[in-house]
């Protein structure tokens, strides 16, 4: 059987640096920041008080008020990315059979606001009984923003939540690549989303001591590769692609920015948590990347590092990229966005991949923010080349996207330049 050729052809973004594709893409080329004190919740009792929010967002501009009280926080984020890549690919019309259009999407967590509301409010009323609120479980379940997606567009394809917690949306990605290039979908919209940044998200991570605590300067809390880092900063948002097989793209004149060359799964079989010191599954799952799109690692000039800022998984992922890419490596450039966006969680990989269709069409490596001179850690190579602090020029023919997850989940997706 032969595959089919997968390209991207929409993109949406609602993020803590833009609440859209272009603002957040411009201000992740600019270096800029998107952590600031949480406003979610009075966080002053918290270890940490600082968050990568999404800003100015209000329900109303989006939703009426019957479909907002159907919705988790996390769900009105992934329907808004949607719609933006869903319009941006001008997939929603009568020319595109709709039985054959698919929505995967991903959430590492899901409902957790809503989960926490209830919970609380039975805690309080115990004495009265349960009752609780008829959307409760429609709201938390974290397939849900796929169900919401498919219900306002009346896709009939192919239609789930993947969840494998931070390589959530990469691995929805990858799932849609393999249904399209298999012929049993023309497109799909495939992202994540997340909204954790509440007293059960900040507390859980708090407690597991993985987040950064720099509560005096969060601006420069995610700091990935550098030796003074000290934790993730969590941060919450959406983004969606819409991934089509190439000739039914080019028969209705859509817009193509990338093509999908290749995905990899793997799994660490370590820790619940950690990510292998040395790095053994991040470099299977790169492998097994670059074998199912048939490169070479001489073929890669940027890595969308996971690069979370934490002190044991940016070393492991150091190490792997040396082995992957030997000598190669020095010749690429390397850089985490998570620097400015802080860590979306489920919704990561989708973003970083939305970020890396970005950099591959404007010739771009967008930085890694927040390091200073000398503060380096002597288990990282500094001759490797993470664009630490400014974007950087640079034809990129073709790019991996990494993510690693708690319980050792790891995908990493190759996407290259299109070409006819």
């Amino acid at each position: 059987m032969e595959l089919k050729r997968v390209v991207v052809t929409g993109l949406g973004a609602l993020t803590p640096i833009g609440n859209d594709v272009e603002t957040s893409w411009r201000n992740a080329v600019e270096g800029v920041s998107g952590a600031g004190p949480i406003t979610h919740f009075d966080a002053s009792l918290f270890k940490t008080r600082f968050a990568c929010e999404v800003k100015d967002f209000n329900p109303a501009d989006h939703f009426d008020r019957r479909k907002a009280r159907q919705l988790d926080l996390y769900a009105m984020y992934a329907l808004v990315a949607a719609d933006e890549a869903i319009n941006d690919a001008r997939l929603d019309t009568e020319d595109v059979d709709h039985n054959r259009v698919g929505v995967i999407f991903a959430a590492g967590i899901g409902g957790l606001h809503t989960f926490e509301e209830e919970a609380g409010y039975y805690a309080i009323n115990a004495d009265k009984g349960p009752k609780y609120n008829p959307f409760f479980i429609p709201k938390m379940i974290a397939d849900i923003a796929a169900g919401q997606i498919s219900i306002d567009h009346g896709f009939h394809g192919p239609n789930f939540g993947t969840v494998s917690a931070c390589a959530s949306s990469n691995n929805a990605l990858i799932d849609a690549f393999n249904y399209i290039r298999l012929g049993q979908a023309d497109a799909i919209v495939a992202g994540g989303a997340e909204a954790a940044i509440f007293p059960a998200g900040v507390g859980g991570f708090n407690s597991m001591r993985a987040l950064s605590t720099r509560n005096d300067d969060p601006a420069t809390a995610s700091r990935p590769f550098s030796g003074s880092r000290d934790g993730f900063v969590i941060g919450e948002g959406a983004a969606a692609l819409v991934l089509e097989e190439l000739e039914h793209a080019k028969a209705r004149g859509a817009k193509i920015y990338a093509e999908v060359a290749g995905g990899g799964m793997s799994a660490d079989a370590y820790h619940i948590t950690a990510t292998h010191p040395e790095g053994l599954g991040a470099v299977l799952v790169m492998e097994n990347a670059l074998r199912d799109a048939g490169m070479k690692p001489e073929d890669i000039d940027y890595v969308n590092l996971h690069g979370t800022s934490t002190p044991v998984g940016d070393s492991g992922e150091e190490k792997a990229i040396k082995k992957v890419f030997g000598e190669h490596a020095y010749k690429m450039n390397l850089s985490s966005t998570k620097s400015m966006t802080g860590h979306l969680l489920g919704a990561a990989g989708a973003l970083e991949a939305l970020f890396t269709v970005k950099a591959i069409t404007d010739g771009i490596v967008p930085p890694t923010i927040n390091h200073e001179e000398g503060d380096n850690d002597p288990e990282i190579d500094y001759n490797l080349n993470f664009t630490f602090n400014k974007a950087q020029k640079r034809e990129i023919n073709a790019a991996l996207s990494n993510t690693f997850g708690f319980g050792g989940h790891n995908a990493a997706l190759i996407l290259k330049k299109y070409k006819e």
